[in-house]
């Protein structure tokens, strides 16, 4: 189940401020702000523009929050991560939930199939996975219910995808 699970769909006009994107993937203030100034991870919705104003984070900014978290925690080098996100960048949103990174501590690999990781383990370089499709479903969560701003306009709560399609079927 880790390349396979079927994930909801993303409201790509809803950013996150600051305090909720970095609540949801488990960071202090202090890395989300120096990762922003560093731009290892900035917010594509809005950066900041002087003081008083309000970065604002995509739901995808928020996952590579939570990545980069993970990587850092498992002594994966800061120029690895930089590596990383930058190669994650590249790809669709879709397509993320199809990846799990590996790593053997020193190098980040990317397995798009159980196969892939079976042939890194086997090999012995992989010593640590993360499955984006978990950490998406995990992001959502904890994003469930907290405000976003939507770029369109106002504010409003996150609703969950998944759950309104199947409000709206039963209500049919």
């Amino acid at each position: 189940m880790l390349f396979a699970d079927p994930l909801s769909l993303v409201d790509e006009n809803l950013g996150y401020r600051g305090s909720v994107a970095r609540k949801a993937a488990g960071i202090s203030y202090r890395q989300l702000d120096y990762w922003a100034r560093t731009e290892l991870v900035v917010p594509t919705v809005r950066s900041a523009s002087g003081s008083g104003t309000q970065r604002l984070y995509s739901f995808r900014d928020v996952l590579v929050l939570k990545i980069v978290k993970h990587l850092l925690d498992t002594g994966v080098s800061l120029q690895q991560i930089r590596t990383s996100i930058e190669h994650l960048r590249t790809r669709g949103v879709e397509d993320l939930a199809g990846v799990t990174l590996m790593s053997d501590g020193t190098t980040v690999y990317e397995c798009t199939s159980p196969s892939e990781v079976i042939d890194l383990v086997q090999a012995g370089q992989g010593v640590f996975g993360i499955a984006i499709g978990r950490v998406w479903r995990e992001i959502e969560q904890n994003l469930n219910g907290e405000p976003g701003e939507d770029t369109l306009g106002g504010a409003h709560e996150h609703v969950d995808q998944l759950a309104a399609r199947r409000a709206r079927k039963v209500g049919n």
